[in-house]
């Protein structure tokens, strides 16, 4: 996604490995929502898992976020305090009444060989759980704190590709049938109406069983074209690392010797 977003951005980051673009303050909160989960769901107590998110938060050095128009310590030390508080307000949304599931992984890394691709996929899976409708399958399960509910093409293109990545690296970790990929999305603003604050999403993979084709063509065409000589260009329009991205073109600090043939002939491996 990233790539397809912004190919210089995308080489910057995984073929020079140059990590110095600074996050969001959105991107931080929704960090921390996950590290809180990851306890919660280790078995940690609800108020101290809350607690272990909230560290996280307070251990992100200024320099590492983009706290857009806030400039002084001042205005960044207020945005830090909302910050905190748009955390401590979504991740209490989500325990009020968690989904329960019984957990066979937490955080689970995965890097698999897949047959018919040119290089291995790597997926990082929130939860992967005892499937309820099939208790011989299992099911991935994915958490997204948002400032509002995506719409239904959103879910059909991104969610899709996000899920058969985990597919592959589940279903080769665990030995067992991959059945659903459900996710979660928990909104951080409240809503004003009193209607619920998570929203529940859920691709069954036997329904999408002509989406792993189109899966396939994606990533064999993304490494065609990052194998061949080409300019990696950049993407102003890019929300996140659009302006980054800009002036790394404009000043030249991709010299063409970095953005012909891969060295030995070989794709970059993400």
């Amino acid at each position: 996604m990233a790539f397809l977003r912004n190919p210089l951005a995308w080489y910057k980051r995984y073929v020079e490995e140059i990590y110095d673009t600074p996050t969001t303050p959105a991107a931080v909160v929704g960090s921390a929502g996950h590290k809180a989960l990851e306890h919660f769901y280790n078995g940690v107590p609800k108020e101290i898992a809350i607690q272990h998110g909230l560290e996280y938060m307070q251990n992100v050095a200024d320099f590492e976020i983009n706290f857009g128009n806030a400039k002084t310590r001042r205005a960044k030390k207020e945005k830090r305090k909302k910050m905190e508080q748009e955390y401590l307000r979504v991740i209490s949304y989500y325990l009020e009444r968690p989904p329960k599931h019984k957990v066979l992984g937490v955080e689970v890394k995965g890097l698999v060989e897949v047959e018919g691709l040119p290089i291995p996929i790597k997926a990082i899976s929130d939860l992967v759980v005892v499937s309820k409708i099939d208790n011989r399958a299992v099911d991935i399960v994915d958490h997204k704190f948002v400032a509002s509910f995506r719409g239904k093409s959103f879910v059909k293109s991104l969610f899709v590709i996000q899920a058969i990545f985990n597919y592959y690296t589940v279903r080769e970790m665990f030995g067992k049938p991959v059945r659903r990929f459900i996710v979660y999305e928990c909104k951080k603003t409240k809503n004003a109406d009193g209607s619920k604050q998570m929203r529940r999403h859920v691709i069954d993979f036997k329904e999408h069983k002509h989406d792993f084709a189109v899966f396939h063509r994606l990533i064999n065409d993304a490494t065609d074209e990052i194998s061949r000589t080409r300019k990696y260009l950049p993407n102003p329009s890019d929300m996140f690392e659009g302006d980054n991205s800009f002036d790394i073109y404009r000043l030249e600090l991709i010299s063409d010797a970095l953005v012909g043939e891969p060295e030995n002939g070989r794709a970059p491996g993400r």
